[in-house]
């Protein structure tokens, strides 16, 4: 290597150290920068990682709110279904005394239909007994 002459160090040497402190000064800048972007980095991150907790304990609230509504959407379907049991079978029991009566209107429609011949003989015959009477009065 050949060696350089002495007014160009003399010229360039402080220049170099000038250059070399001024690329020590950025790199601390940037050291500092890289570190000041990491801390916010990592508050974000936290703020973050917080934020999705509190969302997923609202999301579990929710979803607790859902499976208590089940739970009483079921209880009052229940409740309706023994309510409309205990309806269907009041009315049954209803459809049974009407067709109880029924039977009972029927059959004594059914009796009055077979003593009708007998009360018609019955009326003919008390008419020939008084005209019999009027005869013999007479």
């Amino acid at each position: 290597m050949e060696k350089i002459p002495g007014w160009i160090e003399r010229l360039l040497l402080p220049k170099l150290n000038e250059i070399t402190g001024e690329i020590k000064a950025l790199e601390a800048k940037i050291e500092s920068v890289d570190n000041k972007v990491d801390v916010r980095i990592d508050s974000l991150r936290k703020e973050m990682l917080a934020k999705f907790e509190a969302v997923d304990v609202k999301f579990e609230s929710a979803d607790t709110k859902v499976v208590a509504l089940d739970a009483k959407v079921e209880s009052l379907r229940n409740e309706m279904m023994s309510k409309f049991e205990a309806v269907d079978g009041k009315i049954e029991s209803v459809e049974d005394k009407i067709e109880g009566s029924r039977m009972e209107v029927t059959s004594r429609f059914d009796s009055l239909e077979a003593r009708l011949p007998v009360m018609e003989k019955l009326a003919e015959f008390e008419v020939r007994l008084a005209e019999l009477e009027r005869k013999v009065t007479a």
